[in-house]
């Protein structure tokens, strides 16, 4: 079945020009709330999730009565409400997003974080939420491209090698590859593709049929970085 999800607290700045000198504006007020969803709310019926767009501490998003107020009006009219959460404090994040209750139910139905082969940091917390009946999405499976063969950095050349050898054996891509890492793990409910070519998409798929063994994608966990690293270098990637 298909889910149709929007976002709030982004406003994209760039006109479609790479070279911006700024991309986006992030605005968690209630303010921005209410413009935004009244652009979001012509989606209706069709809609049903609506996610604070990379929620974080500092914000103070969690916090605003306004905001979780207005966010509460919406699930009593229907809609499954979620959050994308980012950043080296994403567990302190969503811990903070399950103890909030509105009338005496849990505000958020979702959340969508970041999990992949670098970035495992929050794999103790996704399997805490999941088994409290959180449905979790997992976003940047390929840490934005940098688990996949375009990645020729020094740093990531013994990982890619780990990858390669897996995706050669079963004759697929190191995305692929990347992909059923995350997929193997039972509280990913949904994974987030990210593909922009058909030939992404392709070889993105296969990795929910490949028959890769449990045992050789567990080998691949020590393949990840430094949580405060992998953020920074993050930070860093150009957009593209």
């Amino acid at each position: 079945s298909l889910v149709i999800g929007s976002k709030w607290g982004y406003t994209y700045t760039a006109d479609w020009k790479v070279e911006a000198d700024i991309h986006e504006v992030k605005d968690h007020s209630a303010a921005n709330l209410k413009k935004q969803w009244e652009e979001s709310s012509c989606l209706r019926p069709y809609l049903k999730l609506y996610q604070i767009h990379s929620a974080t501490l500092d914000t103070g998003v969690l916090d605003d009565a306004q905001v979780l107020d207005t966010l509460g009006r919406l699930k009593a009219d229907g809609l499954l409400i979620g959050l994308s959460i980012s950043g080296a404090d994403q567990p302190a994040v969503l811990d903070k997003a399950l103890g909030i209750e509105l009338d005496g139910r849990r505000l958020f139905d979702s959340a969508q974080l970041t999990y992949n082969v670098l970035e495992q940091s929050a794999a103790p917390a996704l399997e805490a939420a999941a088994a409290e009946g959180l449905g979790i999405i997992v976003k940047e499976a390929l840490a934005n491209g940098r688990l996949t063969e375009r990645n020729n950095s020094d740093n990531f050349a013994d990982r890619k090698a780990a990858l390669g050898e897996l995706a050669e054996k079963y004759h697929c891509g190191m995305d692929t590859i990347a992909l059923a890492f995350v997929l193997r793990q039972p509280w990913a409910h949904v994974v987030l593709s990210g593909a922009v070519t058909e030939r992404h998409l392709e070889s993105n798929l296969k990795a929910a049929r490949i028959p890769v063994q449990d045992d050789e994608l567990a080998a691949l966990e020590p393949l990840q970085m430094e949580t405060e690293v992998y953020w920074q270098e993050r930070a860093e990637l150009a957009w593209n």
